[in-house]
């Protein structure tokens, strides 16, 4: 079976593993728990942001993004769509949510979302609706919590799962009590 994980990927995920195991002393291992971990060395590259060459940072944000599109890949399945520019490439999960990880890296070190990299969800089209509504369902969270990875990958999963239980009630294949609150409150004929 081929490895669905392009070489550049795997080599950037892998050297971030390798920057936080200097840093820090703590192995990341592709998963959901040590990414608390990865939030606190992206805090710590905040703090030294304004000393760093623009070179390093950006290096910072791509390897970073590569590992946490791993772990949301791994998590959710997925797959990788390559630009050009590192900082653009995108994971599109099966249900067609995508993301730029190396925006939602860069809009934790800043703490704020940026004009010069894509930070946000994307759908497509008739799926949009679904996830503005499961958006709005969320509630408020810190600042903190907004930006750091742990809390993208709730988000993420989330959205997720609303909009698998969408496309399986578009398909008919389930029935209306097993699909989430956030799916049955909407007026019918609303998708698009």
């Amino acid at each position: 079976m081929d490895d669905p994980v392009p070489p550049r990927v795997r080599e950037y995920a892998e050297q971030v593993v390798t920057y936080v195991h200097r840093a820090l002393g703590v192995t990341l291992e592709y998963d959901s728990d040590t990414l608390p971990v990865l939030d606190h060395y992206l805090r710590t590259v905040e703090e030294t942001a304004g000393t760093a060459q623009p070179a390093t940072l950006q290096l910072v944000i791509v390897t970073a993004g590569a590992y946490f599109g791993e772990v949301v890949r791994r998590r959710l399945g997925g797959r990788w769509e390559l630009n050009p520019e590192d900082i653009e490439w995108r994971m599109v999960l099966p249900t067609g949510l995508n993301f730029a990880p190396a925006g939602f890296v860069a809009a934790a070190i800043a703490q704020a979302d940026l004009d010069d990299i894509d930070s946000e969800f994307d759908a497509p089209p008739r799926m949009k609706v679904h996830v503005q509504q499961a958006l709005q369902r969320m509630g408020e969270v810190s600042l903190d919590d907004y930006y750091s990875l742990c809390g993208r990958l709730d988000t993420l999963e989330h959205v997720h799962e609303v909009l698998v239980a969408v496309a399986a009630q578009l398909m008919g294949s389930v029935e209306d009590e097993e699909v989430p609150e956030s799916v049955t409150d909407e007026p019918s004929g609303s998708v698009n």
